[in-house]
């Protein structure tokens, strides 16, 4: 056979096994360049987000509008500057050129007070509201009314008739025993009358009988006359000592009629204590600052009515224990807080002698609300005092100019 001649499959194997293999490795040098892809785009991904978080891009944050999201798990500020928040607030304090800060809230003189109900009030409910917010009530006033009022009304009622005829039984027996008296007094004038005419009698018939003008008989008859007008007198007096001022009978008739009018009056004092139940008074000067309750609502816990003087306003700060030690009464202080239109002015009155639990805290999610406080009061000045009397409540940042009394 000729080499013209040749079939395929008498060509050189070595020309035959190069073509069959190119197809075979091909995919696998696609995979390994595929897998390369997944670490640099991961890169990408994270170097992306941490970049978009830290600078939030004008891109981003129109991104943020249109979906509703917000940075930072719902904060307002952006993650990096959170996280130095965070790292402020574990801080006891934060000193500057001497100052101590803390967070503090502005409330009257004294404290907010939550005027509660009546004790004894049991469940009654609320009958009529007699102030509104923003009112100014003295001590005294009635601030609401219960609805048990008409019960407690007629135990008052039903008191004021059991004395008047406790009263009147006093009275009564008294004329009774001035009218007894009168009676055995009479009495005893007629039965010595009828004595002394007995006696009389009996003189003259003795002489007569001496004389034996007249009989035994008559004179046995004179003797026992007289001797029975001797026995009703005495019977009479007995009678008329009864009823004499100062006498056993007489007294012990009137005494229990006095205590009979005593115990009433004593019931209708209770009655009255009890009536003052039916009533909510202010327990002392101040301004209606919220009404917990409305009418025909049963009372909570939280009192019916907050009251505070908001004559004079205070701020009460949380001084972080270790730093308390550099307050003392008298520091100037500057309170500040966004709702503010100006920064108040005022001075340390007050240092606790507890350490407690620290209450005020800002609305970080992450801040320290675990920290041992020191409760310090801050007067305000007169010029800031009437600024802070409609913000009770508000939580402010008090800046204490610590160890520089004026």
């Amino acid at each position: 056979m000729s080499q013209s001649q040749k079939t395929p499959n008498d060509l050189p194997l070595e020309d035959t096994g190069l073509t069959k293999a190119e197809p075979a490795n091909a995919p696998k040098a696609v995979g390994r360049s595929r897998l390369l892809l997944i670490p640099l785009l991961m890169f990408t991904l994270f170097a992306g987000a941490v970049i978009g978080m830290y600078f939030q891009p004008p891109g981003l944050r129109v991104f943020f509008n249109a979906t509703g999201l917000e940075p930072g798990a719902g904060t307002d500020t952006p993650i990096a500057v959170a996280m130095q928040q965070v790292a402020a607030q574990e801080q006891v304090a934060v000193i500057s050129e001497g100052d101590v800060v803390a967070l503090g809230r502005i409330i009257p003189r004294g404290d907010v007070i939550s005027v509660a109900t009546p004790s004894g009030a049991g469940d009654a409910r609320i009958a009529e509201l007699r102030v509104a917010i923003g009112d100014e009530v003295d001590a005294g006033d009635i601030l609401a009314v219960l609805d048990n009022l008409p019960q407690l009304q007629s135990a008052v009622t039903s008191a004021q008739a059991a004395l008047r005829v406790s009263a009147a039984s006093l009275t009564q027996t008294r004329a009774s025993n001035t009218a007894s008296r009168a009676e055995a007094q009479a009495t005893l004038d007629r039965a010595q009358a009828t004595a002394d005419v007995a006696q009389s009698e009996l003189e003259r018939v003795t002489a007569l009988f001496e004389r034996g003008v007249t009989t035994r008989a008559a004179f046995d008859q004179i003797v026992a006359t007289a001797t029975q007008s001797a026995r009703d007198v005495e019977r009479a007096q007995a009678t008329l000592s009864r009823y004499a001022t100062g006498s056993e009978i007489v007294q012990a008739d009137i005494a229990v009629a006095v205590a009979n009018l005593d115990a009433a009056r004593a019931t209708l004092a209770s009655a009255q204590q009890d009536l003052d139940r039916a009533y909510v008074h202010v327990p002392e000067r101040g301004k209606v600052l919220d009404i917990n309750v409305r009418a025909g609502e049963r009372p909570g816990t939280d009192g019916i009515i907050d009251l505070g003087d908001t004559t004079q306003m205070t701020v009460e700060a949380e001084v972080y224990q270790t730093m308390i030690g550099r307050v003392t009464i008298g520091d100037p202080v500057i309170v500040s807080a966004d709702a503010l239109a100006q920064d108040l002015t005022g001075t340390v009155t007050a240092i606790g002698l507890e350490i407690g639990r620290q209450s005020i805290t800002s609305d970080d999610p992450a801040a320290n609300t675990d920290a041992r406080v020191v409760d310090v009061i801050v007067t305000l000045d007169s010029d800031s005092s009437p600024v802070a009397a409609s913000f009770t409540n508000l939580e402010a940042v008090v800046r204490i100019d610590a160890g520089r009394t004026p």
